[in-house]
C-alpha cells in the first residue's frame, strides 16, 4: 500500500513540475511579446504598455522572458527604478513559488 501511495505522490509531483514549467514558458512568451510590442510602440511614439502591466506579467511568471527579451532588444534596461521593481517582482515570484512548493510537495 505504501508503494502505491509513493508512486501516486511522485506522479503528482511530476505533474506539478510540468504544469509550473509550462506556465513559466507560456507567461515568458507572452511577457516577451509585451516587451517587444512596448519597445516598438516607444520607437514609433505610439501608446505604450504601462510599466505596472509589464511588472505584473513578470511577477506572475513571465520574468524569464522579460529578462531575456529586455536584454536582447535593450528595453527597460537603463531605467534604474524599473530594474529595481523588476527585481522585486522576480524575487516575489520565486519566493511565492518556493513557498507553494514547500506547501504542496514537501508538506504532502
Amino acid at each position: 500500500m505504501s508503494l502505491v501511495y509513493d508512486c501516486e505522490q511522485r506522479n503528482g509531483q511530476i505533474s506539478m513540475i510540468w504544469a509550473y514549467a509550462l506556465w513559466t514558458i507560456a507567461a515568458s512568451v507572452v511577457t516577451a511579446a509585451m516587451y517587444a510590442w512596448d519597445k516598438r510602440a516607444a520607437s514609433r511614439a505610439k501608446q505604450r504598455i504601462a510599466e505596472r502591466t509589464l511588472l505584473i506579467a513578470s511577477a506572475v511568471g513571465g520574468w524569464p522572458g522579460a529578462l531575456i527579451c529586455g536584454r536582447y532588444i535593450r528595453h527597460k534596461t537603463a531605467k534604474l527604478s524599473y530594474r529595481i521593481k523588476f527585481f522585486v517582482a522576480m524575487v516575489v515570484h520565486l519566493a511565492l513559488s518556493g513557498a507553494l512548493w514547500q506547501l504542496l510537495i514537501k508538506g504532502a
